[in-house]
């Protein structure tokens, strides 16, 4: 069954099977795939389900939907294409019998962490002891709180007002703006579009509570 895997800035934040003959994306609650994004139009592009292929239409959209980085209006979709709408791509996958056999990808909402990673779903590389770390929360309601950090991606903030994620990778934990028009401050200061890298001892600040990063 063809799929979208919806990302931000390489996280990846839902899975949309294609089963309707017509799926719509855009910021509006009433689409089928909403990305809340202001840089996406409310109604922006729409999804063809025709027999066995899949094509993407762009709905007048503000700032244009794009496949592979060209600008289309209509499209359509081979295995692995990438849609842009905005900050958010969109990877199409058609596991369709004899097609390309794409690594299984591990989802999240925000508010919500990903389940732990078993040594065999991603090993640690040789010679590399493994990573901990932890997130203490100094202000706010939930002042002096200490989180692990087990899971591979860990989201902190408030959904629909800003959200950033704190990733655990081979080299280190990096710290992501997801959503929202308020991104994080590291250590004071604004964190741009690409993941940061933290170290022990950083300050991390978003909607008004400030966490403590500790790398054990």
């Amino acid at each position: 069954m063809p799929k979208m895997v919806v990302s931000v800035d390489g996280v990846v934040i839902k899975e949309v099977p294609i089963t309707k003959e017509r799926t719509t994306l855009g910021r509006r609650p009433y689409n089928d795939v909403v990305i809340d994004n202001l840089a996406v139009s409310g109604e922006h592009a729409l999804v063809h389900k025709i027999g066995d292929d899949v094509e993407i239409e762009d709905l007048g959209s503000t700032n244009g939907t794009h496949v592979n980085g060209k600008t289309v209006k209509r499209h359509k979709l081979h295995n692995g294409d990438t849609i842009e709408l905005g900050r958010y791509k969109i990877r199409f996958i058609d596991e369709t019998p004899g097609g390309v056999d794409y690594e299984k990808t591990m989802l999240f909402k925000p508010g919500m962490a990903l389940p732990k990673v078993t040594p065999h779903s991603r090993p640690a590389p040789l010679g590399h002891a493994p990573l901990h770390a932890d997130v203490k929360v100094l202000s706010g309601a939930a002042a002096g709180r200490q989180v692990s950090l087990v899971k591979v991606v860990t989201t902190i903030g408030k959904p629909g007002v800003a959200v950033a994620s704190i990733t655990k990778r081979h080299h280190g934990f990096v710290l992501s703006h997801v959503e929202g028009d308020e991104h994080p401050m590291l250590n004071g200061e604004r964190i741009g579009e690409d993941p940061t890298h933290l170290k022990d001892g950083d300050k991390i600040e978003i909607v008004g509570t400030t966490m403590l990063f500790i790398q054990r």
